[in-house]
């Protein structure tokens, strides 16, 4: 997935990280570049509400988040505008990952139902292109 994000540029300013070891493993197993990171407790197992709150605080412009689901496909879901055509979308698989963009100046504006889904995978699909070039 985190070549998925490089060959699209969309790296991360900032991380948002939830406190466990499998979120932390995953992390490193991204291979991006070291940004500032944050690793909060309160998203660790949260609810969307939660996990929009913890973004609420977010500095950077382009921020990763990383969590637990079902939370975290709850929140994508709550964010987004109009989810993308992805039959995964809703189920939101270990290691699915979401570009959304949100109109605003300051994280703390964002509001469900607000942000624009740019791109939306899991790792089988990115696996498999990287297997086809």
């Amino acid at each position: 997935m985190g070549r998925w994000l490089k060959e699209h540029g969309w790296l991360p300013d900032e991380v948002l990280c939830s406190t466990a070891t499998r979120t932390r493993q995953t992390l490193a197993l991204l291979g991006l570049p070291e940004v500032p990171t944050r690793f909060e407790r309160a998203l660790y197992l949260a609810e969307a509400d939660e996990i929009i709150e913890t973004l609420r605080c977010a500095s950077s412009d382009t921020v990763l988040l990383l969590g637990h689901n079902y939370g975290i496909a709850e929140c994508a879901n709550a964010l987004v505008e109009d989810p993308p055509d992805h039959p995964r979308f809703a189920d939101y698989p270990t290691c699915a990952t979401c570009l959304i963009q949100f109109n605003v100046t300051e994280w703390s504006d964002i509001r469900e139902g607000t942000g624009t889904c740019l791109g939306f995978a899991i790792p089988r699909e990115v696996i498999a292109a990287g297997e086809a070039d």
